[in-house]
């Protein structure tokens, strides 16, 4: 009995400090005060419409009506009047490349859809207004405007023949040189295609100055790199504006060490404000490598960008299962060896990639616009989940242009996202260029993000800006809705595959911080989570879709600090 009477005992003396990480001491906390609340407006939220957010340290401390906020309430908090204003959660652009847009804006910019003669007039007045000699960089231009006269070398040496001039198109994936640009780069008659590139050639085999995809680095890469300095400007001017825009968390879609660089420069400077998941472009491994070394408290460069194929336009580069169409007069011929364009990595060499980054626990974000390239990153994240398990890497199929309808039924299982870019599904100069060079019956399934969400696979959106003139989240919204351009004008563009704003909101939101791996905190307005919200001037929910577009970001917080502010003046250009 004794010995029963001890191990009883010791039981309990061992148990006690266990109890006690269970129980606490005994004493209720206070309630947390509020640094900032927020009181009277009409603010989204999971549960349904609150009108009250109290906020401490960032985050969302309680969220409801004025009683559920009251408690939190100190002499030192600050209060905002919402007076009734639309209150949403920040939103999310998963494709977008901030400081290639700032550099944009120091560059020569070419009016999206300009006929040639504006073209050369633009790029004349830019060229007077630099040294002899000096590089001539722009973009914009949009090859289909110039009908069967296509772009050529010619033009530019006339206009400007003292310089080197280079000149992306508006996919971003085509450059136009002039003969200096070419010479330079080195390019002429008798110098091959490089792998993954196309140097355009006449009857006679004479370079055109018309350079697809990597053929393209060839003439880029001599032009002098932008300081470190440049590089920071562009990064800050380009967040700025996205944030006014009410973007508040973005995927940037392509960096090398200088571009993470000047992400850590920025949040050094305390100029950081936009949470960041930075992709590292495959083709810079060193990068890859060092990638912690620039992680900072919204930076992370944990995602990898692959390149599989170039765009569906008049360049035929996009990697498509069936074969392009090509009227008279538009495009390149379709027996120079992409009639079903270009994949730029083998499938072996996707897949051991891929493989090896997600057990590396980095995501893999594609650019995949052609269903065949679809194809193949949807093959790749099948190997690695077959190889490593689930690793709780959300890979990305990135812009997914055309799919095969086969393909979207078994993303699902993969666990694969597909990323849309639904700032170009109303016509516009790249949605004509893209006509040019695929039937209409593919036409109709363009960017199918309706049969996605029927198949119960993860999509989320990105603007891919500076490719689209403008990152605008809201004109994206509409447009998904509407399948039109804004304010529902012109012609429906795959009607079948219409959302609703819902969805469309859903997936600028809750789809997009999975897709992250940051729903636990952000994605929705809710008790625990980090206050990213924005004060916008109508409720999109009750207004008609077709002014959506027009929608007004009048403020803008992150982490409940106000980085956005309409009746501040803009910042200037870099």
């Amino acid at each position: 009995m004794r010995d029963v009477r001890a191990a009883a005992l010791l039981l309990l003396t061992v148990s006690a400090p266990a109890a006690a990480q269970f129980t606490g001491p005994g004493e209720p906390l206070a309630p947390a005060i509020a640094s900032v609340a927020v009181e009277n407006a009409h603010i989204r939220t999971p549960a349904g419409w609150a009108t009250h957010m109290a906020i401490a340290n960032g985050v969302i401390i309680a969220i409801g009506d004025e009683a559920a906020i009251r408690p939190h309430i100190g002499p030192e908090t600050k209060h905002i009047a919402g007076a009734g204003r639309t209150i949403v959660p920040g939103l999310h652009d998963m494709h977008v490349h901030p400081m290639g847009a700032g550099q944009n804006a120091m560059a020569c910019a070419i009016p999206q859809g300009a006929p040639p003669a504006k073209v050369l007039a633009v790029v004349k007045e830019c060229a007077a207004r630099k040294a002899p000699g000096q590089w001539l960089t722009g973009n914009g231009y949009d090859p289909s405007s110039f009908g069967k006269t296509l772009p050529h070398k010619s033009m530019l040496d006339k206009i400007a023949p003292d310089r080197p001039v280079l000149l992306f198109d508006i996919s971003g994936h085509s450059t136009w040189a002039n003969s200096n640009a070419l010479k330079l780069a080195g390019i002429d008659r008798n110098t091959p295609n490089p792998p993954g590139g196309i140097i355009e050639r006449d009857a006679k085999g004479e370079p055109t100055g018309i350079l697809r995809e990597r053929a393209s680095a060839m003439a880029w890469t001599k032009i002098p790199a932008p300081t470190r300095e440049e590089n920071r400007r562009a990064l800050d001017w380009a967040l700025s504006q996205l944030a006014s825009l009410g973007v508040t968390s973005i995927d940037d879609a392509g960096l090398g060490q200088k571009g993470a660089l000047a992400y850590a420069d920025l949040a050094d400077a305390g100029r950081l404000k936009l949470r960041v998941r930075g992709c590292i472009m495959a083709t810079d491994p060193d990068a890859i490598a060092v990638r912690n070394l620039y992680q900072r408290d919204r930076f992370r460069p944990d995602c990898v960008k692959i390149f599989l194929d170039g765009v569906p336009t008049d360049a035929h580069t996009a990697a498509m299962v069936e074969p392009y169409y090509s009227p008279a007069g538009h495009g390149p011929h379709t027996d120079d060896g992409r009639e079903k364009g270009l994949l730029m990595i083998p499938q072996p060499e996707i897949n051991a990639m891929v493989a090896k980054y997600d057990a590396m626990g980095l995501t893999v974000k594609f650019h995949a616009a052609g269903d065949a390239a679809v194809r193949a990153g949807l093959n790749a994240i099948a190997n690695a989940r077959q190889v490593n398990g689930f690793t709780g890497q959300m890979h990305n199929v990135g812009h997914s242009s055309f799919v095969q309808m086969d393909d979207i039924a078994r993303a699902k299982s993969v666990a694969a996202t597909f990323e849309f870019s639904p700032y170009i599904w109303s016509p516009s100069p790249i949605t004509d260029n893209i006509r040019h060079a695929i039937d209409e019956k593919r036409m109709e399934r363009w960017i199918p993000i309706k049969d996605a969400l029927n198949a119960g696979v993860q999509a989320v959106p990105g603007s891919d800006w500076p490719v689209t003139p403008s990152a605008n989240p809201w004109l994206a919204m509409e447009t998904m809705v509407t399948r039109q351009a804004p304010g529902g004008k012109g012609p429906m563009l795959g009607g079948d595959e219409r959302i609703t704003l819902d969805q469309a909101f859903a997936m600028f939101t809750m789809a997009s911080a999975r897709n992250q791996n940051e729903a636990m905190r952000n994605g929705s307005l809710e008790t625990g989570k980090q206050a990213d919200f924005l004060i916008l001037d109508r409720d999109i929910f009750s207004v008609p879709v077709t002014t959506v577009h027009d929608t007004r970001v009048l403020a803008t917080f992150i982490g409940g600090e106000q980085v956005y502010d309409a009746a501040q003046p803009a910042p200037a250009q870099p």
